[in-house]
C-alpha cells in the first residue's frame, strides 16, 4: 500500500531510485574520496598509486612513476605484474574492465593475489574512473601491450593489443579528472604529490618512486626516492634540524599472527610530538588501535624502568603526554585484513593490531632500555622535566580558562569585540602594534569585526614548554578572546569567530610575527587551521594618487600595471606599516569584505607542515639557512 504524506504526495515503489554501476560514485563522490575539493582531487592519485604499491608489497613491482602532464593529466606507471586481461568467468569480459567499471571488484579479498593491501574495499580504480572525463590504461603482459579507454566511467573501446613488449610487465594509467565533479580546482599540486611519494618510499624499503611535472612553463626536474632503511630513515629525515636526546635511534620490527610491524622512534630537545601511524602504507591521521597500543606501551615501560632504576622521586610518575614530549615516531603495520572507519581509512579499528604492536614493542623496547642505559636515562629525565612543567602548566591553564575575554586581566582595554554573537558572521583581526590596532578599531565594522592588538613578537612556542606558553600575555589574550581552549582541551566548535585574520606589516618583522602566530595556532590550536578558519590579510604596499583618483597596489607588479595606465606622474606612498594608514584607508583596503584580499591558511600535508615548522622555528640553524636559500624569492625594487 502506498504512503501519503501531509502534502498528499504519493510515495510508492516507483520513487525508489536504484543506482547502478558507478552511478553511486558520481552521485555521492564524498562518500568515496572524502571531498571534491583539492584534497579529494589528489586522493584520485593516491588510489591509483596505492594499487601499484600493492603490487610492490606482493613482490611483483620495484618501480612506480608518477607524472603530472600538460592539461593536468596524471600518469601512474609501474613495472608490476600487469592487471589481468583474460576473460572473467562471471562477466565474460576482460578482467581489467571489472577493475575499472565495477565497485568492489579486485584481487584483494581472498589474499591469494595480495597478502596485504591498502585498497581493501576494491573501489579505488573504479572510483577514479567514475570521477574522470576519461581514463586510459596500458597493460604489459604475456608479451603484449593492451590498451583500453573509458569515458566518464563507461567503456570507450574494447580491450585491444597495440604492441609487443617481450618479457616486460606493468600497468600505466592516465586520467583527466572530471571538472564537473571537481569544480573548486582541477590543478594538481606538485609539492603535495612529491611529498606523498617520498613518504611512500620511506614506508617501502628498496622500492623506487619517481615524480615529474612536465606541464609547460614549469622547470621541475624528475626526482627519485628510494630508501633501504625504511622508517628508520624516515625518523632521521623528520629529526633533521633537532638536537637528539638518545644517540641511538630505536628501530624495531617483527611479525605475529600474519601482522608485521615496523617502528622507528627517537627523542629530540623540542617540546612537541610527531607520531605518524600507517596501515598497509595508508596514513591514519586519526590513529587507531596501533597508535593506542604504542602510546600505552611506552608509557608503561618508561614508568616501570624509572621505578626499577630509582630515577623517580617519591610519588612521581609519568603520563603519556610526558613520555611523548620531543618524540618523533613512525608506527607502520602490514595487516592482511584491517578494519578501517570509512573508505578514506583515517582510523584503524582492528583489535588484533593492538595486541601485536603491544607484544612486539614491549619485547624490543625493554631490550633497548636495558642495553642502552645512557640513552634510557636521558629519555626518562626529559620526560620528568616535561612532567614537572605539565603540573605548572595545569595551574596556568586553569587560570586562563576561568577567565572570559572581558575579565580583569587587562583584556577589556585590548580586545575591541564585535556586537554579533554569531561565530559564523564574526571575525577577529590579530593586529601588529597599538598604532595599527587603533586605526583598525576606528575603521572596522563593529557589528561583526573584533580587533585584538598585540605588542611585540609573540613567544616562539617551538622552543617553549607549556608553562612558559601560558605565561605569555599575548598568547593568553588570544586564548581568552577565541574562547575555545588550547591543546587537548581545544574545541573548534566553541570558537567565537569563524575568521581569525592575521594582519601584520608587509616587512621582515611582520613576516616573522606572522610565522610565530601560525606556529602557535598549528601547535596548540591545530583544528583552527585544519578547519580553514585562519586567514592572512593582504594590506596594500602602495597608495597611488593621480589628481583626485586614488588607487592601491598590493605588489610591485601591480604597481607597475597601475603606473602603465596613468598619463601623468602620480604621488606614490610606500606603506612601511599598517600604522601609516588612517582608519578610512585601512577599511577601504584591508577590512572591507567588498574590497579586501584574504589568504586562507591550509595544511595540505600535516607531516610536511610539522617538519617545516620544526625546521623554521627550531634550534638548528643550518637546515633553516638551506631552506631559505632554496625557497627565498628576490624582488627588484621599482624605481618610480
Amino acid at each position: 500500500m502506498a504512503e501519503i504524506n501531509e502534502n498528499n504526495d504519493v510515495y510508492n515503489a516507483s520513487d525508489i531510485e536504484i543506482l547502478k554501476g558507478l552511478d553511486p560514485v558520481k552521485k555521492r563522490p564524498g562518500m568515496y574520496i572524502g571531498t571534491t575539493g583539492p584534497q579529494g582531487l589528489h586522493h584520485l592519485v593516491w588510489e591509483i598509486v596505492d594499487n601499484s604499491v600493492d603490487e610492490a608489497l606482493a613482490g611483483r613491482c620495484s618501480k612506480i612513476e608518477v607524472e603530472i602532464q600538460k592539461g593536468n593529466i596524471i600518469q601512474v606507471k609501474d613495472n608490476g605484474g600487469g592487471i589481468p586481461v583474460d576473460i572473467h568467468p562471471e562477466t565474460h569480459r576482460p578482467a581489467v574492465e571489472s577493475v575499472f567499471t565495477t565497485l568492489h571488484a579486485g584481487g584483494k579479498f581472498d589474499h591469494r593475489a595480495y597478502k596485504v593491501s591498502g585498497g581493501l574495499h576494491g573501489v579505488g580504480a573504479s572510483v577514479v574512473n567514475a570521477l574522470s572525463e576519461w581514463l586510459e590504461v596500458y597493460i604489459k603482459r604475456d608479451g603484449n601491450i593492451y590498451y583500453q579507454k573509458y569515458n566518464y566511467g563507461y567503456i570507450g573501446n574494447d580491450l585491444e593489443i597495440v604492441g609487443k613488449c617481450d618479457h616486460e610487465t606493468g600497468t600505466t594509467v592516465r586520467f583527466l579528472p572530471d571538472k564537473n565533479q571537481f569544480k573548486e580546482s582541477q590543478e594538481f599540486n606538485y609539492e603535495i604529490i612529491r611529498a606523498h611519494l617520498q613518504q611512500l618510499a620511506f614506508l617501502n624499503k628498496g622500492i623506487i618512486f619517481t615524480v615529474e611535472d612536465t606541464r609547460p612553463g614549469l622547470e621541475r626536474k624528475k626526482i627519485e626516492y628510494c630508501y633501504e632503511g625504511g622508517v628508520s630513515e624516515y625518523v632521521a629525515f623528520l629529526n633533521s634540524g633537532h638536537t637528539k636526546i638518545n644517540e641511538h635511534q630505536m628501530y624495531f620490527e617483527g611479525e605475529q599472527d600474519n601482522i608485521s610491524m615496523e617502528i622507528g622512534m627517537q627523542y629530540n630537545d623540542s617540546f612537541g610530538t610527531m607520531l605518524y601511524c600507517y596501515t598497509n602504507n595508508i596514513h591514519n591521521p586519526d590513529g587507531g588501535t596501533h597508535e593506542e597500543a604504542f602510546k600505552s606501551t611506552i608509557t608503561r615501560l618508561f614508568n616501570s624502568y624509572a621505578k626499577s632504576h630509582n630515577i623517580f622521586k617519591k610519588d612521581e610518575s609519568l603520563t603519556g603526554e610526558d613520555c611523548r614530549e620531543g618524540l618523533i615516531a613512525i608506527v607502520s603495520i602490514k595487516h592482511p585484513d584491517p578494519q578501517f572507519e570509512g573508505q578514506t581509512k583515517t582510523k584503524l579499528g582492528s583489535e588484533d593490531a593492538r595486541k601485536v604492536v603491544s607484544n612486539i614493542l614491549s619485547q624490543c623496547l625493554t631490550r633497548f632500555l636495558d642495553e642502552n642505559p645512557i640513552d634510557a636515562k636521558e629519555i626518562i629525565e626529559k620526560a620528568l622535566l616535561a612532567s614537572r612543567a605539565r603540573l605548572a602548566a595545569k595551574k596556568a591553564r586553569e587560570l586562563v580558562q576561568r577567565k572570559s575575554p572581558l575579565d580583569n586581566l587587562g583584556l577589556a582595554s585590548k580586545l575591541a569585540d564585535c556586537r554579533s554573537k554569531d561565530p559564523a558572521k564574526s571575525e577577529i583581526f590579530i593586529v601588529e602594534g597599538d598604532s595599527a590596532g587603533g586605526s583598525a578599531k576606528q575603521g572596522r565594522d563593529a557589528e561583526f569585526q573584533a580587533i585584538l592588538p598585540l605588542r611585540g613578537k609573540v613567544l616562539n612556542v617551538e622552543k617553549a614548554r607549556m608553562d612558559k606558553v601560558l605565561a605569555n600575555k599575548e598568547i593568553v589574550s588570544m586564548i581568552q578572546a577565541f574562547g575555545a581552549g588550547i591543546d587537548e582541551d581545544f574545541d573548534v566548535t566553541k570558537a567565537r569567530y569563524h575568521k581569525v585574520v592575521i594582519m601584520t606589516d608587509a616587512d621582515v618583522d611582520g613576516a616573522h610575527i606572522r610565522t610565530l602566530l601560525l606556529t602557535f595556532f598549528y601547535r596548540h590550536m591545530k583544528p583552527l587551521v585544519t578547519s580553514g578558519l585562519v586567514y592572512i590579510a593582504q594590506p596594500p604596499l602602495y597608495r597611488v594618487q593621480s589628481g583626485k583618483t586614488v588607487q592601491y597596489a598590493y605588489s610591485d607588479e601591480e604597481l607597475k600595471s597601475v603606473m602603465d595606465t596613468l598619463s601623468s606622474k602620480p604621488q606614490i606612498q610606500r606603506y612601511k606599516g599598517l600604522g601609516e594608514m588612517n582608519d578610512v584607508q585601512l577599511w577601504d583596503t584591508t577590512l572591507n569584505p567588498e574590497n579586501r584580499v584574504l589568504l586562507r591558511v591550509s595544511v595540505d600535508d600535516a607531516i610536511d607542515a610539522d617538519q617545516t615548522f620544526s625546521m623554521l622555528m627550531g634550534e638548528e640553524v643550518e637546515p633553516r639557512r638551506d631552506f631559505i636559500n632554496e625557497n627565498a624569492g628576490y624582488v627588484k625594487d621599482l624605481d618610480y
